[in-house]
């Protein structure tokens, strides 16, 4: 495309109906300048209501006065506008300009809704960037497809509507609608590849040939095509290769896979868990470490804000673990009608079917037995039914096939120095006065419940009786 005519955005755009909102993705910079103001200029034949954020990473010292600038362009256009303050916690391994990457969608995701377009102002020069980052990767197609023009993000998608436009064409644009827009004075910083590629590389490519541009954004064009169909085999092979509990790989049939069908279902599933892509030598070593060892075994491949772990025939993707708790929570009566907040992120602990009366009776527990939540306890001991023998809390977790990894983590409910309750795993009838059952425990809002681990339905709640 030579030159940007606002109009085309219409046509792209309605490709994509049905649309509750098009949120703009607004840095205040060239590219999303003309987007903003060519989007306004159409924004009666838009297929939904144009709406516009700001990611305010707070990196700069003017990042104040760019979202100012931002508010406002948006007060002009009359465009509803909001901002969003990142606070970026760092990542081992994680570059400042990959961490801020992933706040920013992170952070457009979870203002999405579903029907809900973001639109972010990626040009072809980007697009050609970002592919020959991936070849000094060393990338395969997944990589060198480099930015799809729309995608799945967090309930609703993604849109690139720009990446077929140079970003000449949009300063040419700019210069002839009178447009400002904010310099980012980063952008011109050679340390970061991305900038050298911009303002070294490209300068004397395009010299060479005048195309180059155009040419590799349709050789990425030709790699989503490939990556595309190899995603349609690999979740074929996927949905053969599911593990005992959601979102894990059986490890038996993963192994039973050629090398290169093998690689094509881990890279898919460890995206569709949401993780960032793992080199290939890292990725070898899932095949090579993991996959072989036994099903008694514990093995480890990490790398940035991943962790791969295997638990008997089941192959997790799971963020990294926090460090294990310690010591003990309090946990009065007076909390326990509202459930207790445990260490972040552990969630939250709270009774099912809890008759609170009884439960808070003295003559039950016994006067001057504390009620405490305790964490990694060695040599507990409980019995699974009342009248039954004692049984190492070690047999427990394995009877109910929860991970070694996890095992730290599980909240232990103790009265006195008797173990009541275990988290998520079993029920607890305690060996005191009274009738009455002490009912189960539910974990919620734990880094692990989208694995399943701990079931909280009447048939697994076996009870422990207090020892």
């Amino acid at each position: 495309m030579t030159g940007f005519v606002p109009g085309r955005l219409v046509a792209d755009l309605d490709r994509l109906a049905p649309v509750a909102e098009c949120w703009l993705a607004f840095s205040g910079g060239l590219d999303s300048t003309v987007l903003l103001h060519a989007l306004h200029a159409v924004r009666a034949d838009l297929p939904g209501r144009l709406r516009v954020i700001h990611l305010d990473h707070g990196l700069h010292p003017d990042s104040a006065r760019w979202a100012a600038h931002c508010r406002a362009v948006c007060e002009n256009h009359d465009l509803p506008f909001e901002v969003q303050r990142l606070n970026l916690q760092p990542v081992a391994g994680m570059s400042v300009e990959a961490l801020a990457r992933t706040a920013r969608y992170r952070a457009c995701a979870a203002r999405l809704q579903p029907g809900d377009l973001l639109l972010t102002a990626h040009t072809q020069d980007d697009q050609a960037e970002t592919l020959l980052l991936a070849l000094i990767r060393g990338s395969g197609v997944q990589g060198l497809a480099a930015m799809p023009s729309v995608t799945a993000l967090g309930l609703g998608r993604l849109a690139r509507p720009l990446l077929g436009v140079s970003r000449a064409a949009l300063a040419a644009y700019a210069k002839a609608q009178g447009l400002r827009w904010i310099d980012d004075p980063s952008n011109d910083a050679l340390w970061l590849d991305r900038n050298l590629l911009r303002h070294r590389v490209m300068p004397l490519l395009r010299r060479r040939w005048p195309a180059v541009s155009e040419t590799l954004a349709r050789s990425a064009n030709h790699c989503a095509e490939v990556a595309l169909w190899v995603d349609a085999l690999a979740s074929s092979q996927l949905a053969e290769t599911r593990g005992t509990r959601p979102g894990t790989l059986d490890c038996r049939i993963l192994a039973s896979l050629a090398r290169p069908e093998q690689k094509a279902v881990l890279r898919l599933w460890i995206r569709q868990r949401g993780f960032a892509l793992p080199s290939t030598r890292v990725l070898e070593r899932v095949l090579e470490e993991i996959l072989p060892a036994g099903p008694d075994a514990d093995p480890l491949v990490a790398w940035s804000g991943c962790e791969i772990r295997r638990y008997r025939h089941d192959l997790f993707a799971i963020p990294p673990l926090p460090l294990p708790p310690s010591g003990a929570l309090d946990w009065s009566p007076d909390q326990q009608r509202a459930g207790l907040r445990l260490p972040p992120p552990l969630g939250q602990l709270r009774w099912i079917h809890a008759p609170f009366e009884r439960m808070e009776s003295s003559a039950r527990f016994g006067e001057g037995d504390a009620m405490t939540v305790r964490f990694g306890v060695r040599g507990a001991l409980c019995r699974v039914r009342t009248g039954g023998p004692r049984r190492a809390l070690k047999k427990v977790f394995q009877d109910a096939a929860i991970p070694r990894w996890v095992r730290p983590f599980v909240p232990l409910v103790f009265l006195g120095e008797s173990l009541i309750a275990i988290a998520g795993v079993r029920g607890c009838v305690a060996d005191c006065p009274g009738p009455t059952a002490i009912p189960a425990l539910e974990w919620i809002e734990h880094p692990w419940s989208d694995l399943e681990l701990f079931r909280h339905d009447e048939t697994s709640l076996t009870g422990v009786a207090a020892s």
